[in-house]
């Protein structure tokens, strides 16, 4: 079963074990419906909780589970990450791309010859940035339209026509 990162557990707060985590989704709204996560400092160690109270408040997800009610026991899931499967991901609007979908995509040139793999994607705060390998050298590209000219997810490759001004 494969796992995706949805939040991060920050801290604990108040008596009855809430916790205070970190949005790491473009739909924080999920976080008020959900009512399951697969909680753990990994995938591989992560359990299972059950959601008793969501909500949403100051860019800050605020969640009770079952069977944690202390302060004590909330503090112990500190720097946990939330995750959710994949049959549980929320639609991407046309255009958008989750990153699990980008990274191992092929890299195309103007000429559709194959330049590279995306190896990672880099949230900045002007724009995402695409690493890629393209041999031995690692070139990074702004995740912009005015470079990027076409993404496939189900073809599973990006062209990028000016992919020679980033060597």
């Amino acid at each position: 079963m494969e796992l995706y990162i949805t939040g991060v557990i920050l801290k604990s707060r108040g008596l009855q074990g809430e916790v205070k985590v970190e949005i790491v989704t473009d739909f924080p709204e999920t976080f008020l419906s959900r009512k399951t996560y697969y909680a753990g400092r990994t995938e591989e160690s992560a359990v299972r909780l059950q959601v008793r109270r969501a909500a949403l408040a100051s860019g800050f997800a605020w969640l009770m589970f079952k069977g944690i009610d202390t302060l004590e026991e909330a503090g112990k899931l500190t720097g946990w990450k939330l995750f959710v499967e994949e049959a549980e991901l929320v639609p991407q609007p046309e255009g958008r791309a989750y990153i699990h979908e980008l990274v191992g995509m092929r890299v195309l040139d103007r000429n559709r010859s194959e330049v590279g793999i995306v190896t990672d994607v880099m949230c900045m705060p002007a724009n995402d940035v695409y690493e890629v390998q393209a041999g031995r050298k690692k070139v990074l590209i702004p995740a912009l339209g005015e470079f990027i000219d076409e993404i496939s997810v189900d073809g599973r490759y990006m062209v990028v026509s000016r992919f020679d001004e980033f060597l």
